[in-house]
């Protein structure tokens, strides 16, 4: 029940009084955006003045805009590289911070195909902690009673590494999940989980998934929403499911568990949660054992109110399938992170992935913006770009992101590509549109991640009448043939195999409808310049991109944080989806294309 109206917030009524602190605190934060930016940028300065890296750039212990932006340079990874080498190889003088890094967290490996090294501090903990305490009050807004149960979230860590100078390097779910901050986190009863922290903590993926599937099962009455970090694990969840469903009814039907589980802390956490229930069992025996998933979520957890997944950006290809296991759940996008910077949350959780917006917080970091304009010729060091201060952007336009950050981070491109969609008092708001550079190019066409999506969506419409849908997705730019051209891997799930599948025809018109939805100069290099081969589309098996996961993942990959690539040229990678390919589709004609098409 909501409190007293007298402590109520412009974003609604407070379902507690700490509630209510925390929306308070949002309200106060994002009305006064530039003067909390402004401090925050002094107290990144005034700490890190004595840094190696700072005093290089001349800042003299200057803490003002002005002098920052004239004199501190906009860099990427690449330019920090040796800097972030030396501390992973040791060396503890103050380099980037004044505070010592306590642990790298390491990208998702979707960054130029390659896991990067973020420093960290300490206190940055203490920044996530706080920006995830506001979820829960904002999702409170939106859905009542979250109290009455729990939350089935499926969460994972991996193994971490060393450096060589001996300090951690482990995704940043991982770092938050095996802190103290998560592990001794005060009892919330709005944020009970079904997983006991056991389970979440176990490095074994397997162990970890299978556990944490028999307590959603065993307490599946009690869940109110089902979660994972991205959609993709979500799904991951439900294909465990379908693969394992007869032990899983074994073990629930004899309270005992699966020998496979073999971590004696899980073990012992489990023997209290994993009881004889004949009756539970043949339930999920019953649902699990034909061919109709559809529903599957609400068929097991039949008091699910959404799901909690993040559906933006890459992830927006998921939302058919979701859909098609949840019944159409609502699925709540509730915050924006990265490795490199924790950045804001969405206040409307529960709008349509379509409309997904984020608030940056302007106590995070330090942001700024690089008017992104596509057309414009690529940016050089003699020719540094403009940047906006975060209460200065206009609603419409796109930005790409740059953070200066506690940990030492000055004027970093985070490499995203946001588009500004409104305003939460000063503080703007966004639409993720893309990572930068994500391309496909074979001459002077360029490809990006959205575009792509975009000829998936158009493509798969011709599959709707055959209850069809693309599961998963890659592609490459074939530069071995002559001319060039783009492959596109698909993984279909085929609804009624039996009576009703796309046949070959079919799916060489996908991959003409994909062309016809791509830019004009790709168009124009397909008809015009002939610089360009027809599209061709590689369906392969059922599977393969979840083998290509596991591969991912045996390489390093964190669980949580895996996406897959949309756009590949490791051989290994190349070699496993052509392995798997069990049918060939190209173009059956060029694209339409005219001069006047060419902007």
């Amino acid at each position: 029940m909501a409190v007293d109206s007298v402590i109520s917030s412009p974003l609604g009524p407070p379902a507690t009084e700490k509630d209510a602190k925390a929306l308070q605190f949002i309200e106060e934060t994002t009305k006064n955006t530039d003067l909390v930016q402004e401090r925050v940028l002094s107290e990144i300065l005034s700490r890190n003045a004595e840094t190696e890296y700072l005093k290089r750039f001349g800042l003299d212990g200057a803490t003002d805009r002005n002098s920052f932006k004239s004199k501190v340079p906009v860099v990427t990874y690449e330019d920090l590289q040796p800097e972030i080498q030396r501390i992973a190889n040791g060396d503890r003088s103050p380099i980037l911070s004044s505070h010592p890094i306590s642990e790298f967290l390491t990208s998702s490996g979707t960054s130029a195909g390659e896991r990067k090294l973020m420093p960290t501090i300490h206190e940055e903990l203490d920044r996530r902690t706080l920006l995830y305490s506001l979820l829960q009050p904002v999702m409170n807004l939106y859905v009542p009673d979250l109290d009455k149960g729990k939350g089935l979230y499926f969460l994972f860590i991996k193994a971490e590494t060393k450096t060589p100078g001996g300090l951690v390097a482990r995704p940043v779910l991982t770092s938050y999940y095996k802190s103290e901050h998560f592990k001794t986190r005060p009892i919330d009863p709005y944020n009970v989980l079904t997983s006991p922290n056991e389970a979440i903590l176990c490095p074994d993926s397997f162990q970890s998934m299978y556990t944490q599937m028999v307590c959603g099962l065993v307490m599946r009455q009690q869940v109110l929403r089902v979660g994972a970090v991205f959609a993709s694990g979500l799904l991951r969840a439900i294909r465990f499911l379908q693969l394992n469903w007869q032990q899983l009814a074994i073990d629930i039907c004899n309270g005992t568990l699966n020998p496979k589980i073999t971590d004696p802390s899980l073990r012992e956490t489990m023997s209290g949660i994993l009881k004889p229930d004949l009756e539970l069992a043949d339930f999920i025996t019953k649902e699990c054992c034909g061919e109709n998933w559809e529903g599957i979520i609400t068929r097991v957890w039949p008091n699910t109110k959404y799901l909690d997944v993040i559906v933006t950006g890459a992830m927006a290809q998921y939302i058919p399938l979701l859909e098609y296991y949840s019944n159409g759940l609502p699925m709540a996008c509730t915050m924006y992170a990265s490795s490199e910077c924790y950045f804001g949350l969405n206040l409307k959780p529960m709008c349509k992935p379509s409309e997904v917006s984020y608030t940056i917080m302007p106590n995070m970091a330090y942001f700024e913006f690089i008017p992104h304009d596509p057309s414009a010729p690529p940016l050089s060091r003699h020719s540094p770009p403009r940047l906006v201060d975060l209460a200065d952007l206009e609603v419409g336009k796109e930005y790409e992101l740059v953070i200066t950050t506690y940990a030492g981070l000055c004027r970093y491109r985070v490499g995203d590509v946001l588009e500004v969609t409104g305003y939460h008092n000063a503080a703007p708001q966004f639409r993720f549109v893309r990572r930068k550079n994500v391309l496909l190019s074979i001459d002077s066409d360029k490809t990006d991640e959205a575009e792509l999506q975009k000829a998936i969506d158009n493509a798969s419409v011709l599959l709707e009448e055959f209850n069809t849908t693309v599961v998963e997705y890659t592609s490459y730019a074939d530069t071995k043939t002559i001319p060039g051209h783009y492959v596109i891997y698909w993984e279909l799930l085929v609804k009624d195999p039996a009576n009703n599948s796309p046949n070959h025809e079919v799916l060489d018109k996908c991959c003409l409808a994909m062309e016809e939805s791509l830019n004009s100069v790709y168009r124009q290099g397909r008809v015009a310049d002939n610089s360009i081969g027809p599209l061709e589309i590689r369906v392969v098996k059922n599977g393969t991109f979840e083998e290509l996961m596991d591969y991912a993942i045996s390489r390093g990959a964190s669980i949580n944080q895996y996406k897959a690539p949309r756009c590949v040229n490791f051989s290994p990678i190349m070699e496993l989806l052509d392995s798997r390919v069990v049918s060939v589709h190209f173009s059956p004609s060029a694209p339409q294309w005219t001069p006047e098409q060419r902007c």
